[in-house]
């Protein structure tokens, strides 16, 4: 049999598979991971924003309570109606005439405190600790017998807010001097 007998509709179906799969090819290596690169690249910097806004309502929850929360409801409706916060805002430095606001705009230029709660990959809410200490001082008479204990729990002087994505964390609950940094700054 010669080349002639093959049918032009063989050809035409094998060129269409090829075609399929070149786009296929295509869209598997190039597309793809392009659009996984840009969604991480998003989900980090959204989740970075949230946290830095966390800690800056940390700030004023502490400015005004002396000491940290934990409940993450208390911290975002602090955020939601108290008037210190919207000061903070909206408020100017008497000096410099800079604002005053602290605050990260997120990725749509919005500050919507409810979605503080959450992180935007994966919908699981931010962790937020903070440090309890214990301190006991004992009084001793001088034949060496107790006569008390006196013991004094602190509750909220440091805090720490971790993404659940892996993202990083804000804060320390083992150092001041990391009590306000970024685990990325």
């Amino acid at each position: 049999m010669s080349s002639k007998s093959e049918s032009w509709y063989l050809h035409a179906g094998l060129y269409a598979v090829i075609l399929v799969l070149i786009y296929v090819l295509i869209r598997v290596a190039i597309i793809e991971p392009t659009e996984v690169v840009e969604n991480e690249k998003y989900f980090k910097a959204e989740s970075r924003a949230r946290m830095l806004n966390l800690r800056e309502g940390e700030k004023l929850w502490f400015n005004k309570y002396n000491r940290f929360t934990d409940s993450m409801d208390s911290l975002v409706n602090f955020l939601k109606t108290d008037p210190s916060v919207q000061k903070a805002i909206t408020g100017t430095d008497s000096i410099t005439g800079k604002s005053t606001n602290t605050f990260v705009s997120l990725k749509n230029g919005e500050q919507l405190w409810d979605s503080l709660f959450k992180s935007p990959k994966s919908g699981m809410a931010y962790i937020i600790k903070v440090d309890t200490s214990k301190s006991a001082d004992t009084i001793i008479d001088r034949r060496g017998k107790v006569i008390k204990v006196d013991s004094n729990t602190v509750i909220g002087k440091r805090y720490v807010v971790e993404c659940p994505d892996g993202y990083g964390k804000v804060g320390d609950l083992y150092s001041d001097a990391m009590k306000f940094t970024a685990s990325w700054e």
